[in-house]
């Protein structure tokens, strides 16, 4: 690395061709904030507000013989141990404590920004505001706006209205580099500059990387090296679609054999409800008390064994909550097991109607007793292969843990929340057991086996519907997140928001194609279709089959993903640069696939832009050239899909063609 000054006192930090940091008097690297926020919290979805009281640049730079490089301004410090790392720079920081820190890192005026951990609504998050702050993503507003307001009356929500549940400060650019604050504290990111991006954190992060490579995918495993990705998909996963159905044991048995009796491929059942329900306003909800509810679900483990029998494998539901009131929230909290306030009562937190205590995740009394009982001794002895380990995003930064600062913890929380349920299966010496989480942070892909895009709507909206989960997916990929799935059909229906069978069957295509196939209920099951339903039967049965016949190059594309590759790639991934995207919604699926969700209601046909190259229709066989815009047929049950004509698995490609033609 190389330090070039000016004559103007500018100055810029240099790698090769590649400039690493600038600063200035008028443009500062960095900057110190003393700042006051308020913050005031429902339902996990959280406001806040930001009084600045002082803003320090750190203007004076200089170079110590050690190299440690020392950025000051009105007797403020901030020290940076730089280095050079496989594929860039690493800066560590030693700010000062009680103070906030803001950085600007050089940038080209057109250059487009990705990742940030899971972003909904676009993917290019050039011009907007990232916060870095683990939230719900569904607001209880928009839902009613929804449920009252006429359809063409509803305003899309914009990028910044929209939270998430697992956002992360790592951005990847077109121009093939990569931008990594290693900090668990709250703070945003400000892509809306000409020349430069911002960086704001409450406190001093820990390290900020700056990787270059010559493609996403040499980025990719660059941060693979940085942070470890230990995804997986279990064997069993690829033979088939797994069955969300809730109601008890007779039901399950009777939908789930009723549907292997009609020819789908059924890998697994997923029944969130095992341990008891719970009705409110919003329809049909979990009973939060982590065991088997006798009364709803008799004789489960030979329930399984009858499942297991036909190839299906049980899946549950586990949250880091337990309802107030229920039988394990009364041991816990006599235990003191629950996060509290300062006055030493439970902190409530609040799911749509009911209160729920939250298990403290550093009582390591309260870890063994997750790990042991509530996984280990009320799922595995019970024979469940896997489950949604749910939530992990409402830790209030005010309340009171066994051990470390709520504020500093915060977004780490669903990462310890899926690092419990890892060690769990690890201590427990289970095999092919999978879970998956919808919240998440920094190294979330280190212990999660697989994420899920969390509750969108049941509809086409492109900021809360169906067509979010793929700006979701992508940014998480850009994040070093490779497995990631959707809860098929959606989870939240309120008033006239409610799935048909088109809808069903449209989303049930995109999980076709994609690593893992799940369907969800929703909220309100009675109100809307579900895989067994009239007119989407028929679609179940055959597109089941068609992503069980895909298990060899799904096997294929997870391999990659362990290797920090994501499975589901935004169509400019080979292209140069951002510019020449043409499908905001169409993805790779591996290297090989080209899939163009329909995300509109009554299409018949669809326009395609295919990338470069050739590319054969799956359903047809016929070839297209790619670098242009055609229209395909794009009949319920058969979306626009392509393979590359020279593809190693064309055969298997040709084959799935002709699956119930």
């Amino acid at each position: 690395m190389q330090i070039t000054r000016s004559t103007d006192g500018s100055w810029a930090l240099t790698m090769g061709a590649e400039t690493l940091l600038t600063g200035s008097a008028e443009k500062p690297f960095a900057l110190a904030l003393r700042r006051e926020k308020h913050r005031t919290a429902n339902r996990g979805v959280v406001k806040t507000e930001i009084v600045e009281l002082e803003r320090v640049p750190l203007s004076d730079f200089r170079q110590e013989k050690d190299g440690t490089l020392l950025f000051s301004g009105e007797g403020h410090t901030l020290r940076a141990a730089a280095r050079q790392i496989s594929g860039g720079a690493e800066f560590t920081f030693e700010g000062e404590a009680g103070w906030s820190y803001e950085f600007q890192i050089p940038a080209k005026a057109d250059e487009a920004v990705f990742g940030g951990g899971e972003q909904y609504r676009k993917t290019n998050l050039r011009g907007e505001m990232v916060v870095n702050f683990v939230s719900e993503h569904i607001k209880a507003s928009t839902i009613m706006e929804k449920a009252l307001l006429h359809e063409k009356l509803y305003r899309v929500k914009e990028h910044r209205e929209i939270g998430s549940y697992a956002p992360m400060p790592v951005f990847v650019t077109d121009r093939r580099r990569m931008i990594l604050f290693d900090t668990t504290i709250d703070g945003h990111a400000d892509f809306g500059g000409r020349d430069c991006f911002r960086f704001q954190f409450d406190a001093c992060p820990k390290r900020l990387l700056l990787l270059k490579a010559a493609s996403y995918e040499g980025l990719a495993g660059l941060l693979n090296n940085q942070i470890p990705n230990r995804q997986y998909l279990p064997a069993w996963c690829t033979e088939g679609m797994i069955l969300g159905v809730q109601g008890g044991t007779q039901t399950v048995l009777d939908k789930t054999f009723a549907m292997l009796d009609a020819g789908a491929k059924i890998c697994g059942v997923w029944s969130q409800d095992w341990s008891g329900e719970k009705r409110t306003v919003m329809g049909k909800q979990v009973w939060w008390n982590w065991e088997v509810d006798e009364k709803l679900y008799p004789g489960l483990k030979d329930a399984i064994q009858k499942l297991n029998a036909r190839g299906v494998k049980f899946l549950a539901y586990i949250n880091p909550y337990l309802v107030k009131g229920g039988k394990l929230y009364k041991e816990c909290k006599k235990k003191g097991w629950l996060i509290t306030k300062k006055d030493g009562s439970v902190y409530h937190i609040k799911s749509t109607t009911f209160d729920a205590g939250m298990l403290d995740l550093t009582n390591p009394d309260a870890v063994k007793f997750i790990k042991e009982t509530l996984i280990g001794k009320n799922m595995l002895d019970l024979g469940v292969s896997g489950w949604m380990a749910d939530f992990g995003e409402y830790l209030p930064v005010d309340c009171v843990l066994h051990d470390g600062d709520p504020a500093e913890l915060h977004n780490a929380w669903p990462v310890l929340w899926a690092k419990i349920n890892r060690e769990a299966i690890e201590e427990y010496g289970a095999k092919e057991v999978l879970f998956f989480t919808r919240s998440g942070y920094l190294g979330i892909q280190s212990y999660a086996p697989f994420l899920w895009n969390g509750d969108q709507h049941t509809d086409y909206t492109k900021d809360y519907g169906m067509p979010c989960v793929m700006p979701a997916s992508f940014s998480l990929g850009f994040s070093g997140v490779t497995m990631v799935h959707c809860d098929i059909g959606g989870f939240f229906s309120f008033g006239k928001m409610k799935r048909d069978a088109e809808l069903f069957t449209r989303w049930m295509e995109m999980g076709t194609f994609s690593l893992l196939m799940r369907s969800h209920e929703s909220i309100r099951p009675w109100a809307n279709a579900q895989f067994d339903a009239a007119g989407v039967r028929e679609h179940t049965v055959r597109l089941t089959k068609v992503h069980a016949a895909l298990a060899p190059y799904i096997r294929h594309i997870a391999a990659d993903a362990e290797k920090g590759v994501p499975a589901l790639r935004p169509d400019f991934w080979y292209a140069e640069n951002f510019g020449e995207s043409r499908e905001p919604y169409a993805y790779f699926l591996g290297s090989e696939l080209f899939v163009c969700p329909v995300i509109r209601k009554g299409a018949k046909r669809q326009k395609v832009f295919l990338p470069e190259g050739e590319w054969a229709h799956l359903w047809s066989g016929r070839v297209y050239k790619g670098g242009r815009r055609t229209v395909v047929d794009a009949p319920l049950g058969y979306p626009p899909v392509f393979y590359r004509a020279d593809s190693d698995y064309a055969a298997l490609f040709r084959g799935i063609a002709e699956i119930e033609k």
